[in-house]
């Protein structure tokens, strides 16, 4: 195949499902941009028999949902293997979302068959980049886990976070993932959510990257990293003028779940109890009051109701009170695919 790779627009489709979904939130690293809160989350690692439950709740028979087990650290959880396995037979396609030190020898108890991908989280391409973000050592437990994940035939992606401490780096990464086999590269933009909200990373004046160095660099990178034959996803963050913009939670199904039985569908407002829904005793209940599922029919010239309302700072404005930039539903993504 020939050409440019093209970034294309993922739009939201009625009845598409994600379930994103917190095992525990226990991790053995603390990495500076972690966006777990445990006093908004919890700390409790849920029991196999709850999850199942848990896992009944948002299965549908006549179709496929999309499962991502998080933490936390998933692999800490011991009877990951049997939640994948019994996922898996819910008509589940997983994912497992791991820092990269793999516990409980989960690539002895899972089979390819079994795990339709296994994620990986780096934010640098080497270790004086990564490490000082995730911690000392992580780039090489993380590499080498990638390498033999690889090796025994599962499908890996990776997961890099950009900040104003990696941004720089960034376009060191395909090369990287192309070398270790990697097949899917999501490119993320930092949240200010859990550590992000509450304090500013050492030599730099803000987590967030402005826009035009994010428009200047990231899809620039996402089209070397198509040209080695990697498939990239990162999301789209700024609205085209023509665009008009769309909430996921007006559109497709997307649930965010948490050890204390919060059940988010904006990702945006996992700081704050105003969570949509609420598991007790085993049902899901969906909650009254000024919650976050009020405000997304709202219509707003800056886009995201969400973002604006929590995340003020990341809007510039024009002279005459425009906004310069549209923010789209951070769940609306770009997608590029490999040449390859």
């Amino acid at each position: 195949m020939s050409g440019a790779p093209l970034a294309r627009t993922v739009g939201f489709q009625p009845g598409e499902r994600n379930v994103f979904f917190h095992l525990l939130t226990a991790c053995n690293l603390s990495c500076r941009h972690c966006y777990i809160n445990p006093t908004q989350h919890g700390t409790a690692t849920l029991p196999l028999a709850t999850v199942l439950q848990w896992l009944k709740l948002f299965a549908r028979a006549e179709r496929q949902t999309t499962l991502i087990l998080l933490g936390g650290e998933p692999t800490l959880h011991p009877q990951l293997a049997a939640i994948i396995k019994a996922a898996k037979s819910m008509r589940y396609a997983v994912t497992v979302d791991s820092n990269g030190y793999l516990f409980h020898d989960l690539l002895d108890r899972v089979t390819p068959k079994e795990l339709d991908y296994l994620s990986f989280s780096l934010d640098g391409p080497e270790a004086p980049v990564n490490d000082p973000i995730r911690g000392q050592g992580v780039f090489t437990v993380c590499t080498e886990n990638i390498r033999r994940a690889v090796a025994l035939g599962f499908n890996t992606s990776l997961i890099y976070t950009v900040s104003a401490l990696n941004i720089d780096h960034l376009h060191r990464m395909p090369p990287l993932l192309a070398d270790l086999g990697v097949r899917r590269f999501f490119i993320q933009v930092i949240g200010l959510r859990g550590n992000p909200a509450v304090q500013q990373p050492d030599g730099a004046s803000n987590w967030q990257v402005e826009p035009q160095r994010w428009l200047a660099v990231v899809p620039q990178v996402a089209e070397a990293a198509a040209r080695l034959g990697i498939h990239v996803v990162y999301p789209k963050v700024y609205l085209d003028r023509e665009e008009p913009f769309q909430c996921a939670g007006m559109v497709a199904e997307n649930f965010f779940i948490f050890p204390n039985g919060r059940v988010y569908q904006c990702p945006l407002c996992e700081d704050h109890p105003i969570h949509s829904y609420q598991i007790e005793d085993n049902r899901l209940v969906h909650r009254d009051g000024l919650n976050e599922d009020r405000f997304f029919p709202l219509t707003i010239p800056e886009g995201c109701v969400m973002n604006r309302l929590l995340q003020p700072d990341n809007i510039a404005y024009q002279p005459d009170g425009t906004p310069v930039h549209r923010i789209s539903c951070c769940l609306l993504k770009q997608e590029v695919l490999p040449l390859i």
